[in-house]
């Protein structure tokens, strides 16, 4: 089972309050809740008027209390940083008392008996998390299976522009498959990439901490090229080194087109677009074929044309 535990607070006090964390949070749960497809994805918690620490705690601790495939949680709302370290804050704040410690929930989701455990904030000096601010607090480390991705660094405010995180932002473009590889696959780690990108230098920088074996998916989408299709990637180029040989029958606008070597050559394109096929000694696929050329693997296409042979895919 995988569970998710996505919370927006935007109803702080006075000037604290803030606009997008329940527009944030609302989007990433129903993005969360299924694959692309419509598949079930995570099992999913949404919490948009939470009002005090123990609340929080309470549903923390609720989410990383089984022995769950994944256990994910994720916060939009303030953040601080103290001398005692980082703060993940409920509207009930006070001066001396201004939330749950960042190490506390690292705490938490360390003695968690789930396979895998992923944080991901979106608060101000977000990447406080997983930094203990007492170097003998062993228990604030990242053990196995614990994953963070927060939105910024221990030094640094996270924006909100246009009614939205500027971290959740590119989250969201993220999770409905900016980050997505060929398979479909969007894992934490291409997720950071994506949005680590997109953000410059002077602007705020995620930070992402992990402590895995093996990448983690989080959502699913269709790929540019089915499956079925990618798989034939193997059969088309029975070496990694091979060559495939082309011919005017391979394009459709001939004069003696094959219809097999036509539905071959739409595949050979479909792998060109996504980078894992190129022809040789021609910019172009038609001409390869109208020259009696050839095509091959990229080095990408090389990479994958591995993992499908050793049924990695």
């Amino acid at each position: 089972m995988k569970k998710a535990l996505v919370v927006g607070i935007n109803d702080y006090p006075g000037s604290a309050r803030l606009m997008g964390c329940v527009n944030d949070a609302t989007q990433v749960a129903e993005l969360l809740n299924s694959n692309a497809d419509g598949s079930p994805n995570f099992d999913v918690m949404l919490c948009t008027d939470i009002k005090s620490k123990g609340s929080l705690r309470s549903l923390i601790l609720d989410v990383f209390k089984a022995e769950d495939e994944m256990s994910l949680f994720y916060f939009s709302g303030h953040g601080c940083v103290t001398d005692s370290g980082g703060y993940i804050m409920t509207p009930d704040f006070n001066r001396n008392d201004e939330g749950i410690s960042m190490d506390d929930v690292l705490k938490m989701v360390s003695l968690s008996k789930a396979r895998h455990k992923i944080v991901i904030l979106d608060c101000c000096h977000s990447g406080a998390m997983g930094t203990p601010a007492i170097s003998e607090n062993t228990a604030a480390f990242l053990e196995k299976g614990v994953v963070v991705l927060a939105s910024s660094r221990i030094t640094e405010s996270s924006i909100e522009v246009g009614g939205h995180g500027v971290f959740t932002s590119l989250l969201l473009e993220a999770l409905k498959g900016g980050a997505a590889d060929i398979a479909g696959d969007i894992s934490v780690g291409s997720i950071y990439s994506y949005i680590e990108k997109a953000l410059g230098s002077w602007a705020q920088r995620p930070v992402f901490k992990s402590n895995i074996v093996r990448s983690v998916c989080l959502r699913k989408v269709t790929p540019v090229v089915p499956l079925p299709e990618l798989r034939k990637l193997i059969s088309v180029f029975p070496k990694v080194e091979s060559e495939f040989p082309l011919d005017p029958s391979y394009e459709y606008t001939t004069e003696q087109p094959n219809e097999i070597n036509i539905n071959t050559f739409k595949l050979l394109r479909r792998l060109q677009l996504i980078g894992l096929v190129e022809p040789v000694g021609e910019e172009y696929m038609y001409w390869a074929a109208m020259k009696n050329k050839s095509c091959r693997l990229t080095p990408l296409g090389i990479y994958y044309w591995k993992l499908l042979s050793n049924n990695r895919i």
